[in-house]
């Protein structure tokens, strides 16, 4: 398998007050063609590897690394001009909620058409036919309509399925979605889901999905790494996600709710101090 992404001993710090906190501590991983999920706790540091793979951590954050690579080219040591060019053409992200990601003051249209020909150079009647296809192409009804529509005037779902477009549009080789399923209701959340499948499979992309959601993660992404604390505890197959080794991976599988084998008491989840102390697991391809 080829890999899009390469990863190796990645760290996110903060300067605090007390010290430095290590966000990322000394992770590794690659991504190929393939559906990789992160999972974890809040806090277990899975945005904040997302973001630092697009160099999205604002000062005083630091992202150190033994190397971080697309396709051979370095993201560590680009500038702010060349990750400007990478973000959205190479590597897209779809952020949690498109209620802080989309212009308030720019008609969905005029967004899509400025993430197109920020990195394309095609005329204004030509983003516009290939706006209204990537509109139609993720479900959207009366594309027309919705391209003269500003956000507040979208549902949750709508905004989502817009953001998805907005990121797809300049076709980029690798896509991050942050909880993009977060805000969303059950039904419309399948609907997303199978969207962004049809989408990565059909172009050959790699996806990174980051939530906290472990069923949704083990039927639909190809391998899954649990986090916790800032480093990799476990990496596996998602079809074999409930054959999972590590304590912390079964107390986050006993403490969601199961409608098929009901249980009378959910498990709490109890941690051991020594496993935030445990070097983190490579998910290297």
């Amino acid at each position: 398998m080829s890999h899009l992404l390469d990863v190796e001993n990645l760290w996110v710090k903060f300067p605090t007050r007390n010290g430095v906190f290590d966000a990322v501590r000394g992770i590794s991983f690659s991504l190929g063609r393939e559906r990789l999920g992160i999972v974890g706790e809040s806090g277990s540091g899975k945005s904040m590897t997302g973001r630092a793979v697009l160099q999205l951590i604002r000062k005083p954050g630091r992202v150190e690394a033994d190397r971080m690579e697309m396709n051979g080219t370095d993201l560590l040591g680009a500038s702010d001009k060349a990750m400007r060019k990478i973000r959205g053409r190479h590597i897209s992200m779809i952020m949690q909620d498109p209620k802080y990601s989309l212009n308030p003051v720019m008609t969905v249209g005029q967004q899509i058409i400025e993430a197109l020909r920020t990195h394309e150079k095609v005329s204004q009647a030509e983003a516009r036919k290939r706006a209204l296809e990537m509109l139609d192409a993720v479900a959207i009804r009366d594309p027309e309509r919705v391209m003269g529509l500003y956000p507040h005037e979208v549902s949750g779902g709508m905004g989502q399925r817009i953001m998805i477009a907005m990121m797809l549009i300049p076709n980029p080789e690798i896509l991050i979605a942050d909880e993009p399923t977060s805000a969303l209701d059950v039904s419309v959340q399948l609907q997303v889901l199978e969207i962004m499948d049809k989408l990565v499979k059909d172009r050959g992309m790699g996806l990174i999905f980051i939530s906290h959601d472990l069923n949704l993660v083990s039927k639909f992404c190809d391998r899954v790494v649990i986090m916790y604390a800032g480093r990799i505890v476990e990496v596996c197959e998602a079809s074999k996600l409930h054959e999972a080794k590590h304590p912390y991976t079964q107390g986050l599988l006993n403490s969601v709710p199961d409608l098929v084998h009901p249980r009378p008491r959910l498990e709490v989840l109890t941690r051991d101090p020594a496993w935030r102390e445990a070097p983190s697991v490579s998910a290297l391809l």
